[in-house]
């Protein structure tokens, strides 16, 4: 009885991922930023990537300032480019030789159709869409020999509550939602996790809020830390293999949509 238990009790607390190699595309700002940072911390080597150079900088700084196990390294890049994806592989492939985990996580926020040129619009469905397939393309070519991995594409909950002024946004969001859905039939037989994150009102530099704005709203409960998301990213990894963590939503206690 005891020993079952024992294995009971070691089946509930949360094997937290370690010694994983994880690719994180968004990776130095807002929820990127912060996953890059707990996953790092707890002992895995992750990859990020950016669009800015000094965004980039002060992320490796911050995790160098932690004294924390680990290895955080990335690269400036504009995922809206083939160029771009491809030079993001080429970078993680000369540093390892297995990739475990990817979180595509790089987007860009945009209001209604109406706003912006067709040439805007362009770039922000490379970003959004096209880049999270070409990375998740990438990433089974490296995951399927070894018949294990798991790519979480994080969405967001705009995907089902469609909110007005926010259309182009949606589209991206909404096309995830159903990527990953349909990804995941065609992964599973071959060993690979995918999973959905889809979060509600979250304090980035996506919000059209300022920081004293949003810090209002996160005292309030209607907004989340990127932090809070990154625990339940990290929650998603740490199933065991044999439990796929298929999609979950994660909101503020009172956000009202």
């Amino acid at each position: 009885m005891t020993n079952n238990f024992n294995d009971y009790v070691n089946s509930v607390i949360p094997p937290w991922v370690k010694d994983k190699k994880i690719m994180i595309t968004g990776g130095t700002t807002g929820i990127g930023r912060a996953t890059a940072l707990l996953l790092a911390a707890l002992g895995n080597d992750v990859f990020i990537c950016g669009h800015h150079e000094q965004q980039l900088h002060d992320t490796l700084r911050d995790f160098e300032e932690l004294n924390a196990p680990g290895l955080l390294t990335g690269i400036a890049i504009d995922l809206a480019t083939e160029d771009g994806i491809r030079e993001l592989f080429e970078k993680f492939d000369q540093m390892y030789d297995q990739l475990d985990i990817l979180i595509n996580n790089a987007a860009i926020a945009f209001q209604s159709v109406k706003d912006g040129s067709y040439n805007d619009q362009a770039y922000i469905l490379r970003t959004n869409v096209l880049a999270y397939l070409a990375c998740a393309q990438a990433a089974l070519y490296r995951m399927e020999p070894r018949g294990a991995g798991h790519i979480v594409n994080v969405g967001s909950m705009s995907a089902d509550i469609r909110e007005a002024q926010s259309s182009v946004y949606v589209c991206t969001k909404g096309g995830i939602q159903a990527f990953t859905e349909s990804l995941r039939k065609e992964a599973n037989p071959k060993g690979i996790q995918i999973s959905l994150i889809e979060p509600g009102s979250v304090g980035t530099d996506m919000q059209p809020y300022s920081p004293t704005e949003q810090r209002k709203k996160i005292e309030s409960m209607e907004m989340l830390y990127a932090e809070d998301i990154a625990r339940s990213i990290v929650f998603m990894l740490s199933q065991p293999e044999r439990t796929s963590v298929v999609s979950m939503q994660v909101k503020p206690l009172r956000q009202i949509i």
